[in-house]
């Protein structure tokens, strides 16, 4: 019986042992599971979007803005200006003076032989009527032959006098009109160097006149790829000095010549400009384009090519997932790829640092720090 007692409790302390033991191993693993992990915050700058729209490809261009219609108005005549009529930055109409140069001298001048050429007529007249009554009185044997022929070198040395009155009267005009500077053509004025009060000579720049509905964009492509370009081709592209904004022009001209330095070709294109929004001398830059679709693009630093098929890193419903996708058209230049098949105009990517996510990462998109109202803090990591 002694037996039979021991070996019982032997075996509840067995049993109450093992029980202890389940109940800490439950309790270890418990406390041994990881709470759910968080949410990955990522920065606005490495989320971007597919999206839909034109996308070229062709040669790019940069260069600067220029007026076709630009003139560089000089002095023709000594003096010191009198009056500057306009100033730089306003419209002036053909023909509308901009500077007015002292005329004293020159209007004496003028006058001088205005007076020589009003005694040069008389004299020629005067001559005229001799002669003509010379042929009369000839004609009806008043007079000899000799006095005729006399008569008629009177009247052709008249007639050369007031030839040399007339051309010295015209040139005379000519340097009174060169006193008053005019615009040659509907424009604006650009630059203004002088002021009233200035000592002018012939040569001295007065003012500069352009015509902002002619501007043009003088730019130039590389050698290599000058085969591409045809005359009327469209040209995309944008200003320095007017942000988020595109312009579209035609291929105009193309130089038959590189540059020796450069290896560069000269491209001219056409802007309408009929507002004259545009400003000569910024500078631009953009692309012929010799290719043109309407397709789904994406940022090329979106694009994982490590694998057999590219793939992108696609956020849905918060959380990353990889996504096989197939490629077109790839646009070195503004680091956009053309995308056949995988995504959707719409479909947001990781880019960056972000791409190294792993798939099935929930993922927390946080805002941009002018996306934030004034004063909010900035989301805890």
């Amino acid at each position: 019986m002694r037996h039979l007692w021991k070996g019982a409790a032997a075996l509840g302390l067995i049993i109450l042992v093992s029980w202890g033991y389940a109940v800490r191993s439950r309790a270890t693993v418990a406390s041994a599971s990881p709470a759910a992990a968080p949410a990955l915050d990522v920065g606005a700058e490495n989320i971007a979007l597919a999206v839909r729209g034109p996308f070229d490809v062709g040669p790019a261009v940069s260069g600067s803005l220029t007026a076709l219609h630009e003139a560089r108005l000089r002095a023709e005549v000594s003096g010191h200006i009198v009056s500057v009529l306009v100033l730089a930055g306003q419209r002036v109409r053909r023909g509308e003076a901009i500077v007015r140069i002292d005329d004293g001298a020159i209007r004496d001048a003028y006058l001088s032989a205005r007076s020589g050429e009003r005694l040069a007529q008389l004299a020629l007249d005067d001559a005229q009527r001799d002669y003509e009554r010379a042929v009369k009185l000839q004609a009806a044997g008043a007079v000899a032959d000799r006095d005729l022929e006399s008569a008629k070198r009177a009247l052709a040395n008249a007639e050369a006098i007031h030839a040399d009155a007339q051309a010295r009267l015209s040139s005379a005009q000519q340097q009174l009109d060169r006193t008053r500077i005019a615009a040659p053509f509907d424009g604006v004025v650009s630059d203004m160097p002088v002021n009233a009060g200035d000592v002018v000579a012939p040569g001295t720049a007065i003012a500069t006149v352009i015509d902002p509905a002619s501007m043009r964009f003088e730019g130039t492509v590389p050698a290599e790829q000058v085969a591409a370009l045809r005359t009327g081709a469209p040209v995309r592209f944008t200003v320095k000095g007017y942000p988020g904004k595109e312009f579209t022009g035609h291929v105009e001209r193309v130089s038959p010549a590189a540059d020796p330095a450069t290896r560069q070709v000269r491209v001219w294109v056409t802007i309408p400009n009929a507002e004259g929004t545009l400003v000569g001398g910024l500078f631009a830059q953009g692309r012929v384009a010799t290719t043109s679709r309407t397709a789904v693009t994406i940022p090329l630093s979106a694009v994982d090519e490590r694998g057999v098929t590219p793939s992108v890193m696609r956020l849905r419903a918060g959380a990353a997932e990889r996504v096989p996708v197939t490629l077109g058209v790839r646009d070195t230049e503004s680091d956009r790829a053309e995308v056949l098949s995988g995504l959707a105009a719409g479909d947001s990517v990781l880019i960056g640092a972000a791409q190294g996510v792993t798939a099935g990462t929930k993922v927390r998109v946080m805002a941009a720090p002018s996306d934030r109202p004034a004063g909010a803090a900035s989301p805890a990591p």
